[in-house]
């Protein structure tokens, strides 16, 4: 993973754990980064980051709990193939990518107004 970079604004409120999972998660359902893409080791992408690797290693188990990298003992982490068979509103992606739409956008300094209005123009494009 050379590019796209992940950044982390230690001064949002936004724990640094969260953007680090946002920003990957969001590269990843959007195909900026794709199956079986090698992501940077924990103490790498702390240490690029300035970040205890905690920090990371944390971000890294909830991408894994939401299927989205995969890491192997040997092979390093890499991003997980997407999900066989047809989509359909699964309650707890959606809620993943909810999480990962407003973690970024609060990380923008946008307010809950500013987010819901987002949202809003997104769905009256889509219709």
């Amino acid at each position: 993973m050379s590019e796209p970079a992940v950044r982390v604004d230690t001064t949002s409120q936004v724990p640094p754990f969260e953007q680090i999972r946002a920003q990957l998660a969001a590269l990843i359902v959007t195909g900026r980064l794709t199956e079986g893409e090698r992501l940077p080791t924990v103490r790498q992408l702390a240490a690029d980051l300035g970040l205890a690797p905690g920090t990371v290693a944390r971000a890294y188990r909830e991408l894994e709990a939401a299927e989205l990298i995969r890491t192997r003992r040997g092979a390093g982490t890499r991003v997980a193939a997407p999900p066989a068979g047809p989509a359909h509103a699964d309650p707890t992606r959606l809620a993943t990518l909810a999480r990962d739409f407003t973690a970024s956008a609060r990380a923008l300094g946008a307010d809950t107004e500013a987010v819901l209005t987002a949202v809003r123009e997104a769905l009256e494009e889509g219709s």
